[in-house]
């Protein structure tokens, strides 16, 4: 009976690092961004101005951000009696 137990719980560990690894793979694809693409042109132009802009998206909205911020301070945190 002690071997089955062995065999079980070695099957079950193969199974947790198995789902494990493969959650990593999909969270890191998730959240793979693209990083922005500079030649030499774009460098000039950041040595020039001192600014680097792109037509690639923002990471963040941060007009939802601001939203959501705004309506976090307007909520009431008084507890009611």
């Amino acid at each position: 009976m002690g071997f089955g137990w062995l065999i079980l719980w070695f099957i079950l560990g193969v199974i947790a690092v198995y789902a494990w690894i493969s959650m990593r793979i999909r969270i890191r694809k998730s959240l793979k961004i693209t990083p922005p693409q500079i030649d030499d042109d774009k460098i000039r132009r950041i040595e020039d101005t001192g600014v680097f802009l792109t037509d690639d998206p923002s990471p963040l909205d941060l007009d939802k951000i601001r939203e959501e911020e705004e309506d976090f301070w307007e909520q009431s945190w008084e507890v009611p009696e």
